[in-house]
């Protein structure tokens, strides 16, 4: 197992996810519910199912798109979607 690897997928997962919906709706569901363990057990399982999928996509992906067009694309994307956040499109 490569641990640079895990790490830095550790790190960028989790400074990605700080502060964003999912951490909001969490929140919002422990105030709700009362139910700290099964709003964790709930969302570290959806998360991880998100994220496996991610994954056998990006693994597939990756076998027929070159890298370097696959970082232009995802800049692009991300670029565009903050320009429609800001103009409150998205």
């Amino acid at each position: 197992m490569d641990l640079k690897t895990l790490l830095s997928a550790f790190g960028l997962i989790f400074l990605a996810e700080l502060g964003d919906k999912t951490q909001l709706a969490a929140i919002s569901l422990v105030s709700s519910t009362k139910k700290p363990l099964e709003v964790f057990l709930g969302a570290a399982a959806a998360l991880a199912a998100v994220t496996a999928i991610g994954v056998l996509f990006g693994e597939g992906l990756v076998k027929l798109v070159p890298e370097n067009i696959i970082h232009s694309g995802a800049a692009v994307l991300f670029i565009a979607i903050g320009v429609l956040m800001l103009t409150g499109k998205f």
